[in-house]
């Protein structure tokens, strides 16, 4: 039994970059300001900060990326 995503790929299209457009930028700033509003960490651990952040963030938008990039599965396809 195969479970059918409660999202279209057409919408999981327009979330990711909804996501990628919006929310990513958003992110950048309020993670610049959070490390701005700290002591300046040295260079290491501050660089380390970035790259923790810079996966955290896709994480909880897994499934709404997974398979974007393919051809849509529901599409009809044309018989030659």
């Amino acid at each position: 039994m195969t479970d059918k995503p409660s999202l279209s790929y057409k919408a999981r299209r327009r979330w990711s970059l909804v996501i990628l457009l919006i929310g990513l930028p958003a992110y950048v700033v309020v993670a610049v300001t959070i490390m701005n509003l700290l002591d300046r960490p040295p260079i290491w651990l501050e660089l380390l900060i970035y790259v923790a952040l810079g996966v955290i963030w896709a994480l909880p938008f897994k499934y709404v990326f997974r398979g974007v990039g393919q051809s849509d599965p529901d599409a009809p396809t044309d018989p030659e």
